[in-house]
């Protein structure tokens, strides 16, 4: 890590198993609360903390904000870490454990689709618009990374959404299909060609096969030729690593993921959007690419903090004091 450094959090030492820093011990009052809650979605079992502002009061009227974590995130990571600032600045929050994924139901496990993580922000919204002392008038969505192209593409259409944010935006589609920085784009039938053996294979009852399992050696982490990823291996596996985060997935999620893209019909977001990326992030282009395709609104912002890489966002304490310097009035003024 280039502009701090990281030390090992233990998600042992933390009751509710957050390993950000900073995160909540206990729950005093007159302090930000956290509210581990369990509901359902589609018949699937799915975990989410929910965050209370301080001095809480069921009784009172709140905006609420949904936290959707990155891929291959839990709730107790970077998630975690925004939607308990957010908390503090007076948002009811919560982020919640994808479907297949970390502490959530579903078979086969580390299922990645994106209908389904759509489908997850939306079920935030279900839950945390019904939650005590919620406005649900007044409902905001940030989404970091993977869960920030999944965000674009929920408030599309879910319109209880009135204004959208994203942290280091990754177009799943995009870097699935064509390679992290367009670099697979020779590779495209051969590799979609794999994907649909493995779909066969897995629909046959045969060995469910997986992409993106994270059993590398330092100098493999060191060779990776992408920066994101190199400090992704870092921040995943050594100073934020938490048992139910993992990088894998099915191969037959790739399926879904190489034909769906995150700026598809960008445009049908007529919200306040506020786009926000590290100046030296490689995932940039990411971003720059799909806010001028989110022609529908007229109140947006691109934000670059200058300086950070995609990974330092997430915890590198100046650069999440400047998204949450951008976050907050953003907020404040749309929702």
């Amino acid at each position: 890590m280039t502009n701090a450094t990281a030390v090992a959090a233990d998600f042992k030492q933390n009751p509710f198993s957050l390993v950000y820093d900073g995160a909540i011990t206990e729950n005093a009052p007159g302090k930000v609360n956290i509210h581990p809650v369990k509901y359902k979605l589609n018949g699937l079992d799915i975990v989410a903390n929910v965050y209370t502002p301080a001095n809480y009061d069921p009784n009172r009227k709140y905006p609420a904000i949904v936290v959707a974590h990155p891929n291959g995130g839990v709730k107790e990571q970077v998630a975690g870490l925004y939607a308990q600032h957010l908390a503090q600045r007076g948002y009811i929050t919560i982020t919640a454990d994808a479907a297949y994924q970390g502490g959530s139901g579903g078979e086969p496990r580390n299922v990645d689709k994106p209908a389904s993580r759509i489908e997850d922000i939306h079920g935030m919204a279900d839950f945390i618009t019904r939650y005590p002392g919620v406005d649900a008038t007044r409902l905001g969505l940030l989404g970091i990374c993977g869960g920030g192209g999944y965000s674009l593409a929920a408030a599309k259409t879910d319109k209880r959404f009135k204004a959208i944010a994203t942290l280091s935006m990754f177009n799943s589609g995009r870097v699935r299909r064509n390679g992290f920085a367009d670099s697979q784009l020779g590779t495209i039938q051969e590799r979609l060609k794999q994907v649909s053996a493995a779909r066969a294979q897995q629909m046959a009852g045969r060995d469910i096969l997986y992409a993106g399992d994270a059993n590398l050696t330092d100098a493999q982490i060191a060779a990776l030729p992408f920066e994101m990823y190199r400090q992704g291996y870092e921040y995943y596996w050594k100073t934020h690593a938490h048992p139910n985060s993992t990088f894998k997935y099915t191969m037959s999620s790739l399926l879904e993921l190489m034909r769906w893209d995150a700026t598809d019909q960008v445009d049908l977001i007529d919200q306040p959007l506020l786009m926000i990326a590290g100046s030296k992030a490689d995932s940039l282009y990411m971003t720059e690419e799909a806010f001028p395709k989110a022609g529908g609104t007229k109140d947006k912002e691109l934000f670059k903090i200058e300086g950070a890489t995609h990974i330092e966002t997430y915890w590198v304490p100046k650069y999440v004091d400047a998204a949450l310097g951008k976050l907050t009035p953003f907020f404040a003024r749309t929702i």
